[in-house]
């Protein structure tokens, strides 16, 4: 009769650890769904093309390893990784700002092709482009020609031949047209000075009409 032998328990196979990815334009994120893994036990080494990610599996003696070789190229010193209760993130930032097809493998790119130097040469000198620049001296003296040669009818026209001729007058223009509105209570406007400064201008008010003065 033949002795039995105890057999060792058959370990339990490891579980199957998933990894999926996406990408911004700066980036490419590597998601592995690795559960409660310890941030000091995960270590990521990135290469030009290539990253690798191992990390102890938790409540196991087994340990997890992920190899990528990458589509494109990536810069080392700019890539991170977290660790979360869930899973662990690995950002890989983009040599180029290009969009991957895929993640492994010899990636596809399309790059805008440059114009071809005989086609620039037959094309004849380049011209620089033209500035347009806004003359607001120009525009200034259109605008008040532009008022000038409004048609003003009435109170309005006479309000502006006024004022125009008070701006432009002299000093002495200015005074006798002060003195004489003033004292003749807006009934007669003289640009006289030598007239009006030797007396006090009396009313004149417009035929048919009576001045009259309010008491106080």
């Amino acid at each position: 009769m033949s002795e039995s032998k105890d057999k060792p328990p058959a370990e339990a196979p490891n579980p199957k650890i998933k990894h999926d990815w996406y990408q911004t334009e700066a980036q490419v994120v590597v998601t592995i769904l690795l559960k409660n893994a310890v941030s000091n036990k995960v270590k990521v080494h990135y290469g030009d093309r290539s990253v690798s990610v191992s990390s102890a599996i938790p409540n196991s003696d087994s340990e997890y390893s992920l190899e990528l070789e990458l589509a494109h190229e990536i810069v080392p010193s700019m890539c991170t990784h977290v660790v979360s209760p869930s899973k662990i993130e690995v950002k890989l930032r983009k040599k180029e700002g290009i969009r991957w097809n895929q993640l492994e493998g010899e990636g596809t790119e399309e790059k805008v092709k440059a114009i071809p130097q005989a086609v620039i040469d037959a094309s004849g000198p380049q011209q620089p482009p033209k500035l347009f620049r806004k003359d607001w001296d120009k525009i200034e003296k259109d605008i008040k020609k532009m008022e000038e040669d409004e048609k003003q009818e009435g109170d309005a026209a006479l309000n502006s031949l006024f004022q125009k001729i008070y701006g432009e007058g002299s000093d002495e223009v200015r005074r006798a047209m002060n003195k004489s509105f003033v004292e003749s209570g807006g009934t007669v406007l003289s640009t006289n000075w030598n007239q009006v400064s030797k007396e006090k201008v009396e009313v004149k008010p417009p035929d048919g009409l009576e001045f009259r003065k309010w008491d106080s």
